[in-house]
């Protein structure tokens, strides 16, 4: 389970950082509503003036899942953190009217910080 989550970790944290850093200004299929960019996105979820903090927040704490690797205290934190954000994501996809497909990256990366955070909290015990 250690090395499933610590594989989970990098893939997460990568996928974040590109996603944000790499990818917001690219159309993918899994843009919600018609949005061809990560700031489109955030308009048709009527979160546009959030977009800074939410991407800052995301980018953090992709980091420190990232540094989980090394610094083992970080992961619970970081992982309950993102899965928290990908819950809302999932949620807002549900909630403009979104096909199912389109809540799926979001939805990998809940369960994936679901079993990280899992794995995290069963290594404390």
């Amino acid at each position: 389970m250690k090395i499933i989550s610590k594989i989970l970790s990098i893939i997460v944290g990568l996928t974040v950082i590109n996603v944000w850093l790499f990818r917001s200004g690219k159309a993918t299929s899994y843009r919600g509503g018609n949005a061809s960019s990560l700031m489109e996105e955030f308009e048709v979820y009527g979160l546009s003036d959030y977009f800074i903090a939410i991407g800052v927040v995301k980018v953090g704490l992709a980091i420190l899942l990232i540094l989980s690797l090394y610094f083992k205290k970080l992961r619970l934190i970081s992982a309950s953190g993102i899965a928290l954000m990908m819950l809302v994501a999932v949620y807002m996809h549900l909630s403009v009217g979104d096909e199912l497909m389109k809540s799926m990256p979001a939805s990998v990366m809940l369960l994936s910080c679901i079993i990280i955070a899992y794995s995290s909290k069963k290594s404390f015990n």
